[in-house]
């Protein structure tokens, strides 16, 4: 990818990593959410951002929810912080890596234990 979009995207994680974390006073937004990665098209009109909420479903839907309800402040913030010709359209996603990692994680430690407990009784 194009090194001027990777910087963008990078601004971009940063400056809404912030406003969640400082600007952003809804109660919808679980305490502990962050950006994990941002994506922009080669045009700069469109920025996929993930964000990773650690909670309930119900909290996870809600934080999802409450930011793409406030994606043209986003927006517009984005804008206001970082000079480009064009401020990207912000599309929030929710990002489940994280949780699917400690899943697979768990798992590979509930094998290794079982085959560990299952070694003694051979």
């Amino acid at each position: 990818m194009n090194y001027r979009v990777n910087r963008i995207s990078e601004e971009i994680k940063k400056v809404i990593s912030d406003l969640i974390k400082n600007e952003l006073k809804d109660p919808r937004i679980a305490p502990l959410t962050s950006v994990t990665h941002v994506e922009v098209s080669r045009d700069l009109r469109h920025a996929k951002v993930y964000v990773s909420v650690y909670g309930t479903d119900d909290e996870k839907n809600s934080t999802i929810e409450a930011l793409k309800r406030a994606s043209g402040y986003l927006r517009k913030e984005v804008g206001s912080r970082i000079k480009t010709f064009y401020t990207p359209e912000i599309d929030i996603e929710l990002d489940r890596s994280i949780e699917t990692g400690i899943h697979i994680a768990k798992l590979i430690d509930d094998l290794k234990n079982g085959v560990e407990n299952n070694d003694g009784n051979e």
